[in-house]
């Protein structure tokens, strides 16, 4: 089989690590990025990955460009700490691998995500497809902070399985999350010179929930669907809040 690396960024992932690996270790590699981590992510790690390095926190892009460059299998597929590669997707990927198909240089999952004890089925949450495998030498990560992308060279094409995202356990770790992600979103809009909008402040937070809660269907995933819009649209007011205290200063 033409050669597989996966790649996978952590910090502090202990509970989180083990099954991560444990679900891709059909593969031929197995790179982990750590970058800091003062639980036993790297002790743990140690034994299911080919390779664990340990760098200084860099941004979600600049850090998954540095696993990239690790690699040394023709295909990639970057894998989250939070997530699953369940049989079905496991068996897809590695059908498409040998196949080899010299028309595409990607494929796209859709993620199913366990949000507060449920599976999420609508929101724009599912089916939400990102591009997961693709060719080494053909794609790229942007260096963004949050919410990187990966560029990439060829055309994609769709995986039928879904990959398994265990996203947020309580509204704790979300909450967690949302502060470190909106100012670091904050922090990309500034550096992109993005000037503060009170209108985007105002206007985007009501306009996202209701994309969301009635656009979507997020209403048909309950009480769930309405926490979920609720702190999306808050997540949007805050990234732009911080955008305003970035320029004040």
């Amino acid at each position: 089989m033409t050669g597989l690396s996966v790649i996978t960024l952590t910090l502090n992932e202990e509970h989180n690590i083990v099954e991560c690996l444990e679900s891709v270790k059909w593969a031929d590699e197995r790179i982990v990025i750590d970058s800091g981590s003062i639980d036993k992510t790297v002790e743990l790690a140690k034994p299911l990955a080919s390779k664990v390095v340990s760098v200084r926190w860099q941004g979600y892009g600049t850090m998954r460009n540095l696993g990239l460059d690790q690699a040394s299998g023709e295909w990639v597929f970057w894998l989250d700490a939070d997530e699953r590669v369940p049989q079905g997707l496991a068996e897809e990927i590695q059908k498409v691998i040998r196949a080899n198909d010299p028309r595409f240089a990607g494929y796209s999952v859709a993620r199913r995500a366990y949000f507060l004890g449920k599976w999420i089925r609508h929101c724009g949450w599912y089916p939400s497809r990102i591009t997961r495998l693709f060719r080494r030498g053909m794609g790229r990560f942007s260096k963004n902070r949050v919410h990187e992308q990966l560029l990439i060279n060829g055309r994609v094409r769709l995986l039928r399985h879904d990959l398994i995202h265990y996203t947020d356990p309580d509204l704790f770790h979300y909450f967690r999350k949302f502060n470190s992600y909106t100012s670091l979103s904050a922090e990309d809009m500034m550096a992109e010179k993005r000037e503060f909008s009170l209108f985007q402040l105002l206007a985007r937070p009501p306009f996202l929930f209701f994309k969301m809660y009635v656009l979507r269907l997020g209403f048909l995933d309950g009480i769930h669907g309405l926490i979920l819009c609720i702190a999306s649209s808050a997540y949007v007011f805050a990234k732009y809040a911080k955008l305003w205290e970035l320029q004040k200063k």
